[in-house]
């Protein structure tokens, strides 16, 4: 199985404010950039996974494929009571034990990383039973730290650094 992992292009919101879960709206980019997104996959999928956010799904429903399926399994990290805030405005006594601990602590009413890697990686089990040869997955930062994180045997501790995913990026992974 080849597998075409495919960030969402630029959000229009502005820099600095948390919005994991929350249904954000494309830059006016967007033509550019998933333009430039399509030109790198190699022809038809088999199938197209994305997460049912727009900043998502318009992108997935460009993918030339056979097949296209919705999971919120793809969704990225909740971010509960700071979905919408500025960084700069979440209380240090809530940012700052997460900040510490990430992987397991979670943001107050969302989630930790351990959460999203339990979900991501329920997902990712049924996948691996699939025969699907060519799969693109269009989703979030969050997610695709995860999954790279689990195919390469990484410490989800070291994810945010070791992983860097721009918007509109793609990562190949060959035969799974």
């Amino acid at each position: 199985m080849e597998i075409y992992l495919i960030r969402h292009t630029a959000p229009d919101i502005d820099k600095g404010i948390c919005y994991g879960q929350s249904d954000i709206p494309l830059a006016q980019t967007f033509s550019d950039e998933s333009n430039h997104v399509l030109a790198q996959l190699p022809g038809t999928m088999d199938i197209v996974f994305t997460s049912p956010l727009k900043r998502c799904l318009e992108l997935a429903e460009l993918i030339p494929s056979k097949k296209m399926k919705e999971s919120s399994q793809l969704m990225e990290m909740d971010f509960g009571d700071w979905e919408m805030k500025p960084w700069g405005e979440i209380p240090k006594n809530e940012l700052n034990p997460w900040m510490e601990d990430f992987v397991n602590h979670n943001v107050p009413n969302g989630e930790s990383m351990t959460i999203l890697a339990h979900r991501v990686n329920q997902w990712y089990s049924k996948l691996k039973a699939t025969s699907f040869e060519k799969v693109a997955i269009v989703t979030h930062a969050g997610p695709i730290r995860i999954l790279l994180s689990t195919i390469n045997q990484t410490p989800l501790a070291e994810a945010f650094e070791r992983y860097q995913i721009d918007y509109g990026e793609m990562i190949t992974i060959g035969k799974t």
